[in-house]
């Protein structure tokens, strides 16, 4: 009957949105860095974290008044309690586990074993409150407890439980632990010099030192000064022990030296990856933003003309150093990355924002592996390659792209023009490159609604000093030049306008543009 009773309670869980939505909701805010609201979160623990410990550092040697200690008692107490299990409930789904070996069960017609999943469920809360933070979150709560006056020393795993909420302490442990193999071949190294010259000054001075009356007092002397701190109150007086108190003086700063050095150097490398994520973590609070691989030739003359258009909503990936240096020196965001990688693009913001990917790297390889990466992650990223000739760019098409640049055809194509037809030349690179009055631009009716359902000609371009050049009919339809003037536009459909900047602007206004969602 239990056994029932416990699968029919997992197969509701497991089915339920509502209990899905609070304790997804829940992990965000115990877990999630990215989450909206995990920041209010983490400094309302903070602020609590804070008043406590003034409370009870206060009441060391003051009264407090009652409503004070009421609410250290009972309301800290409580929502760190409250902290404690739900961090517990969040750690695994046990309802999961249940609906799984049941369907295991069922599927291989053999019994279904609750003990197993039991098992299962145990050993990872357990897991759980074994690691250091879960300790650390039981014994913050021990404090509040009036009766035993020896909890009073477990305030400090208050000041240990601000760990969790606070960025900066949690990256610079990062940066410990990721050089923690050399960390800890210093300590055994400062360990075995310190208990030799205590045992030597042990032995050269305890009978002539007053002050040496034990081997703890010589390696209380020898982790002193081979930390140069020397407080003085124990010194040699022998010339054996003065010789080993000179050679451990110069141990300790060629310790402090080495120590210092590796932290320093490991710091400067996580100062780049933090400056690299906080690009990350910017772009991605746009709604609309651009990620471009690779800085060459096609990406500095790109942004030449357009890096105010899309100031704060682009981001550069060169893997190569030298010519991300070049980049930052260029004054443009830029990270170094490998955008072949999946787990690169995966970083963006893909759910929720628009995005358009630019392969230009001089790598035809490289540019395929980005398309299928980038689609792989999210099919509404629009992804513009660059391709060194027509039969590679079929292959680019067949990953996934949406444009295929080929610059190298279209430089020798406008070399040809510039060689034989040298007034269009000059007029379309005029164009294209906007030294004219007039330019081109598109207008889209799913972000302008009025235009859908309205007839060309009753867009009075005319009236707007504007010319149609063409229409594209959908979002990856055919594209018609000079479309008739009695064509209905559809929702979806782009034309492609000549005009003016001011004139192509006002036409834009006066209709409702919808942002992307």
């Amino acid at each position: 009957m239990l056994k029932k009773m416990i699968v029919k309670f997992a197969f509701f869980l497991n089915s339920s949105d509502t209990y899905k939505r609070v304790k997804e909701t829940a992990s965000n805010l115990l877990q999630n860095q990215d989450y909206q609201y995990k920041k209010y979160f983490d400094i309302f623990m903070i602020s609590l974290i804070v008043v406590s410990i003034t409370i009870l550092v206060y009441e060391v040697k003051h009264e407090v008044p009652e409503w004070v200690d009421f609410f250290d008692i009972y309301v800290v107490t409580m929502i760190f309690t409250l902290e404690y299990f739900t961090r517990l409930w969040v750690y695994n789904d046990w309802h999961i586990l249940v609906v799984k070996e049941y369907g295991e069960a069922k599927f291989l017609n053999r019994k279904f074993s609750l003990r197993k999943v039991t098992k299962k469920i145990l050993k990872g809360k357990v897991e759980y409150l074994l690691s250091p933070t879960a300790i650390i979150d039981l014994l913050a709560i021990l404090p509040a407890y009036r009766p035993l006056r020896v909890l009073r020393i477990f305030v400090l795993f208050r000041v240990f439980k601000l760990l969790r909420y606070t960025k900066s302490i949690n990256q610079f442990l990062s940066v410990l632990s990721s050089k923690k193999f050399e960390l800890f071949t210093l300590l055994f190294l400062l360990m075995f010099i310190t208990i030799t010259a205590g045992i030597a000054i042990y032995v050269f001075e305890e009978q002539s030192n007053d002050s040496v009356n034990s081997l703890f007092d010589a390696l209380y002397w020898a982790l002193i000064t081979i930390s140069t701190v020397g407080y003085g109150d124990i010194s040699p007086v022998t010339p054996e022990g003065r010789v080993v108190s000179m050679a451990i003086i110069v141990t300790g700063i060629a310790m402090i030296s080495f120590v210092t050095s590796v932290i320093v150097s490991s710091f400067s490398e996580k100062l780049t990856e933090l400056k690299e994520n906080r690009l990350v973590e910017e772009i991605n609070k746009n709604e609309e933003f651009m990620i471009i691989c690779g800085y060459g030739q096609m990406t500095r003359m790109f942004l030449k003309h357009y890096a105010k258009e899309y100031d704060g909503r682009y981001i550069i990936l060169e893997k190569n150093k030298d010519k991300l240096e070049n980049a930052i020196r260029d004054g443009y965001s830029a990270i170094q990355d490998d955008a072949t990688r999946h787990d690169v693009i995966s970083k963006f913001n893909t759910d929720y924002a628009k995005i358009t990917l630019l392969a230009l790297t001089s790598s035809d390889i490289a540019n395929i592996y980005i398309t299928l990466n980038a689609k792989a992650i999210s099919r509404k990223i629009r992804v513009i390659s660059r391709a060194s000739t027509d039969k590679i760019s079929k292959k680019f098409i067949l990953a996934g792209a949406d444009n295929v640049v080929l610059p190298t055809m279209i430089a020798n194509r406008m070399l040809f023009s510039a060689i034989t037809q040298p007034v269009m030349y000059k007029a379309i690179y005029a164009i294209l490159t906007g030294q004219h009055l007039a330019q081109l631009d598109e207008v889209n009716s799913t972000f302008h609604r009025k235009m859908v359902g309205k007839k060309i000609d009753e867009l009075n371009l005319k009236e707007h000093k504007l010319l149609c050049i063409g229409l594209q009919v959908g979002a990856s339809g055919e594209f018609i030049f000079n479309p008739p003037i009695r064509l209905h536009l559809q929702e979806g459909d782009v034309l492609l306008l000549m005009g003016r900047k001011v004139s192509i602007a006002h036409f834009k206004s006066l209709y409702k543009e919808i942002k992307y969602v």
